[in-house]
């Protein structure tokens, strides 16, 4: 009986024993932000395909892969340091690893990002000079003015690293449609990241953060919303136009662009912070996802 009590007990020590372990394995990935790593890395990844019209070389795309899945996860972990001190006063973000003190000291977390960023970086190189150039711009541009009303313009910018990664490490060079897909991720960026400010209004203002779109009306702020969702859909159905792509994308365009100008139009009707939330959720993997996936299996119908 002592024997088997002495079992148990070494049992619950051990398993004891590996639960912060596991608990920080899990703190160190959730800092790089997995969900944003994913779509970052999916579209990089689909603009490969759309640069080799369907057909890229595998292991070109998936050393692609590697270097825009480990840059995108660094830039995303750098940034959840750089605004780990407004993240703590904030009711959404105040439970994340670094604001909730799950990783001491914070430096940890810079190290591991900076350790994944240059990692990136060298298998950029590798791939193209071209490809090390934005994937090194796209950092840059997501780490400073944190916080502020331009942050938006760097937005844009790191937003568009993963694309151009994808498509120079095919093509080795750019050309009008790898500007016509930037030109779609930059106007996506501001809809996608004011959608979720506006819903979550009051939790910034009361943190600190005191820029557009919180520091205006929100009757006024969705109106810009309004109209950056009908520019997406114009951008959408200009990249189908001067592409010359096929019938599946200019359906899945019409279709999901339809749904954006939609869900828009309702938000500035109700003005409810829900529905600014509803934008913001299908903004992201509905909307650019599929519009991705739309533009690569074009190739493959």
């Amino acid at each position: 009986m002592s024997d088997v009590t002495g079992a148990t007990q070494k049992s619950l020590v051990r398993e004891l024993s590996r639960k912060p372990q596991a608990k920080g394995v899990i703190d160190y990935i959730s800092v790089l932000k997995p969900r944003e790593t994913v779509l970052l890395t999916f579209i990089g990844v689909c603009a490969a395909i759309i640069a080799a019209h369907g057909d890229p070389p595998l292991d070109v795309l998936l050393i692609a892969l590697a270097a825009i899945a480990l840059g995108s996860a660094g830039a995303n972990g750098l940034t959840n340091y750089l605004d780990r001190n407004v993240d703590a006063r904030m009711k959404r973000t105040h439970m994340r690893a670094l604001p909730a003190e799950r990783i001491v000291p914070a430096r940890k977390a810079l190290v591991w990002s900076l350790f994944l960023i240059s990692v990136a970086l060298a298998i950029a190189w590798y791939l193209d000079p071209l490809c090390f150039v934005f994937g090194l711009v796209g950092t840059i541009a997501a780490s400073v003015f944190r916080k502020r009303v331009m942050c938006v313009i760097q937005g844009g910018i790191a937003g568009c690293a993963p694309v151009l990664m994808g498509y120079v490490a095919v093509t080795h060079h750019l050309d009008i449609q790898i500007l016509f897909l930037c030109i779609l991720i930059a106007v996506w960026i501001p809809l996608h990241v004011w959608s979720v400010m506006i819903a979550n209004r009051e939790d910034y203002l009361q943190a600190g953060v005191s820029y557009f779109p919180v520091t205006w009306r929100v009757k006024d702020a969705i109106k810009i919303l309004m109209a950056l969702a009908v520019l997406l859909y114009t951008a959408s159905i200009a990249l189908w136009a001067f592409d010359n792509l096929g019938w599946l994308y200019f359906a899945a365009a019409n279709i999901l662009g339809i749904i954006m100008v939609y869900a828009n139009y309702h938000l500035l009707k109700s003005r409810l912070t829900q529905d600014a939330w509803k934008v913001y959720k299908l903004s992201a993997f509905p909307y650019l996802g599929l519009i991705f996936i739309a533009l690569v299996l074009n190739f493959w119908v």
